[in-house]
C-alpha cells in the first residue's frame, strides 16, 4: 500500500467533512482504509439512499425486493440487487487527525484544542506560534477575525489547511505562514510526520527527516531508527532528543545524572524523568517508542547514578 495514496485519502476526507461511501473509494483507497486503522470509522450515510454499486454514479433509493433482500433504484442502470457491502460507508475520524498533527508540531499535551469556527480549529502554540487548523483556506479568508482571535504579540501563525487550485505562493499576509496540509505533513510511524521543519526563517524541506546519521539517530536526535521496533522511526520530543545527543556527546563514558542533565539544558533530575509515559498514553506507540528507545540504548547504574550510551563509544 501506498503511503501518498493513504495520506490523500485523509486530506481528501477532511476537505469535505462528510463521509463516503466506501464503493466510491479505487481499489487502492480501499487498501489505504484497512491500513489508517483508528484513524477511519465506519458509518451509515443513509437509512433511505444508497450509491448504485453497478454505476457507482448516481444515488438510488433503497427498496425491497419481496424476497428478504433490497434493491437499489438507479435513475440509470433500473433495479440493482444490494449486499450489505454496498451500504457500507466510513468517515474520517478527525479527532485523530488533530491529536497527531499536535504530536506532529510538538505542540505541548496542557494545551487543550479549542473549536474556533465551523471548520477552524485551534490545535495549541508550536514554539509560542499559534496553530490552526483549517478545512478550507475560503473559511479563512471569508472572516479575517479569527486571526485577531489567536494572535500573541510577537509570535507569527501558522495555519494548516488542504490546498486551493487557484493559490499559489502564500495566501495569507506577512506573519501567517501557510503549511499546505497535503504537502507540509505525511503518515509515518503510525502517525504524521512534519515534512521540513522551522529555522526561524523560511521552512527548510527535508526528504526524511528521520534518516539516521549518528548510529540510530538523525542528525538532529529526534528520531530514532531501530530494528526492533516494528511501527517504524522513533519521534522524540525536545527534551528526549536533547537527552540522546548530550549522552551521544559522552562518546560511551559513564557519567552522572546532573551532568547528563546540565548536558541536555532539561530541569529534570534523572535523564529517565524524560520518557515517563502518563497512564492515559501506556500502549501507544508514539509515546512508548522514546521510552523503548531509552531501555534499548541506554545503560545506568543504581549507585552512583551513572549514565552511558554504549552505541556512541562503539561509533568513535
Amino acid at each position: 500500500m501506498s503511503t501518498h495514496v493513504a495520506w490523500s485519502l485523509v486530506c481528501r476526507l477532511f476537505r469535505g467533512g462528510t463521509p463516503i461511501f466506501r464503493g466510491a473509494l479505487s481499489p487502492p483507497e480501499v487498501s489505504a482504509c484497512a491500513s489508517l486503522g483508528a484513524a477511519i470509522k465506519p458509518t451509515v450515510i443513509s437509512r433511505n439512499f444508497v450509491l448504485c454499486p453497478y454505476c457507482q454514479l448516481q444515488s438510488g433509493q433503497i427498496v425491497g425486493d419481496g424476497k428478504d433482500g433490497q434493491v437499489c433504484q438507479c435513475p440509470e442502470c433500473g433495479p440493482i440487487t444490494l449486499t450489505p457491502d454496498d451500504r457500507a460507508a466510513m468517515m474520517l475520524d478527525e479527532g485523530w487527525l488533530r491529536s497527531k498533527l499536535r504530536m506532529a508540531l510538538e505542540i505541548e499535551s496542557r494545551d487543550g484544542i479549542t473549536d474556533i469556527a465551523d471548520g477552524v480549529w485551534r490545535l495549541g502554540d508550536a514554539r509560542r506560534s499559534p496553530v490552526l487548523l483549517a478545512r478550507s483556506l475560503s473559511r479563512l479568508w471569508s472572516d479575517p477575525s479569527i486571526f485577531e482571535r489567536v494572535r500573541i504579540a510577537g509570535a507569527d501563525i501558522r495555519v494548516i489547511a488542504p490546498k486551493a487550485p487557484e493559490v499559489r505562493g502564500n495566501p495569507f499576509a506577512l506573519g501567517i505562514e501557510w503549511l499546505p496540509l497535503e504537502e507540509r505533513f505525511t503518515l509515518y510511524g503510525g502517525g504524521i510526520a512534519l515534512i521540513g521543519y522551522d529555522t526561524g526563517q523560511a521552512p527548510m524541506m527535508v526528504a526524511e527527516p528521520w534518516a539516521t546519521y549518528l548510529g540510530p539517530f538523525s542528525a538532529d536526535f529526534r528520531w530514532v531508527s531501530l530494528d526492533d521496533w516494528p511501527h517504524g522511526p522513533i519521534r522524540c520530543t525536545d527534551g528526549q532528543a536533547a537527552v540522546f545527543k548530550a549522552l551521544w556527546s559522552f562518546k560511551g563514558v559513564k557519567v552522572d545524572a546532573e551532568r547528563v542533565m546540565l548536558k541536555a539544558g532539561q530541569d529534570s533530575q534523572k535523564p529517565n524523568d524524560l520518557f515517563k509515559i502518563k497512564k492515559e498514553n501506556k500502549g501507544k506507540p508514539e509515546y512508548e517508542g522514546p521510552l523503548h528507545a531509552y531501555r534499548t540504548l541506554v545503560r545506568s547504574t543504581r549507585r552512583p547514578g551513572e549514565y552511558w550510551m554504549p552505541c556512541a563509544a562503539a561509533a568513535g
